[in-house]
């Protein structure tokens, strides 16, 4: 099995802010801006709230409610009307896609998708960023591979619950790619109580990358597992040894700045299996 940390939502460069963490502790990642996306953020909902208010009131800018956004992966069934059959989806293409075939990514490998948060606070001019707090890379969605489909190739009358999605939008390209969640997640063999795709919706310190006594959100601590064996790092993106320190049972890396999909491969170990799992606890205790 591998692990796939895919950095996905707002950030200073993608939206132009981090996604937001609410008093009560909802996380909601922010799709990126996407011109050909047939999405629009005021036609996304989170709970009682437009996607697209909400989008506004924090970077200020009144005209982004009618902007398209990448809505992708699509994890939440609740964000938009679905048609039956629908399920949790992943659209890839280009170098991104490139890499992870290089990679071997296939059914069964999980995504962990990783994105930068910062708390916020209601005002009378609605919500905005706490000024106190910073901005840290947070865990914040999975997704075991349970198919996935070159875009190009599938029948025009296949599919059609998920035509919606922004990677059907696209001209023709073979790399263009769209993964399908598993029904169940199954690790290390044995079946959990979770779903095969889902977002984790509170916020939970073991969710946080971004090491605690660091002022760059790139800055991460890790579980040791994660560290290079024998000088060589076994995470994809990350082969500079000097990126890497070991600090008792966990690492910490110098992440780099770009990128979106970082494979690891756990080689049958336990401790990768342990992990995930302990995160979808973190799902299920931090409501």
């Amino acid at each position: 099995m591998r692990i796939i940390l895919s950095r996905k939502g707002f950030d200073s460069t993608a939206g132009g802010c981090p996604s937001p963490i609410f008093p009560d502790g909802r996380m909601l990642s922010l799709p990126i801006p996407d011109k050909g996306s047939p999405i629009a953020y005021q036609d996304l909902s989170f709970g009682d709230m437009n996607v697209g208010d909400l989008v506004v009131e924090l970077t200020g800018d009144a005209k982004r409610s009618r902007h398209f956004a990448h809505l992708d992966p699509d994890l939440r069934a609740d964000s938009l009307p679905r048609l039956p059959g629908w399920k949790p989806l992943l659209g890839q293409t280009g170098s991104a896609q490139g890499h992870l075939r290089k990679q071997g990514v296939q059914a069964g490998d999980v995504f962990l998708f990783f994105g930068s948060f910062r708390p916020v606070e209601q005002t009378a001019d609605g919500w905005r960023f706490k000024r106190t707090e910073r901005a840290r890379h947070i865990i914040w969605g999975w997704m075991q591979i349970g198919r996935f489909h070159k875009v190009d190739e599938l029948p025009g009358d296949e599919m059609r619950w998920a035509r919606y999605h922004p990677h059907f939008a696209y001209s023709r390209d073979a790399s263009n790619t769209l993964y399908e969640s598993a029904d169940r997640l199954v690790i290390g063999g044995a079946h959990t109580h979770a779903q095969g795709a889902g977002v984790f919706t509170h916020f939970d310190q073991r969710l946080v990358l971004t090491a605690p006594e660091s002022t760059a959100q790139a800055s991460w601590r890790l579980p040791s597992f994660l560290a290079p064996v024998d000088g060589r790092s076994q995470l994809s993106y990350h082969g500079d040894e000097r990126r890497w320190r070991v600090v008792g049972d966990e690492c910490l890396l110098n992440s780099v700045a770009r990128g979106q999909e970082f494979v690891f491969d756990t080689q049958g170990q336990d401790a990768p299996v342990q992990w995930i799992l302990s995160l979808v606890e973190a799902s299920s205790s931090s409501k």
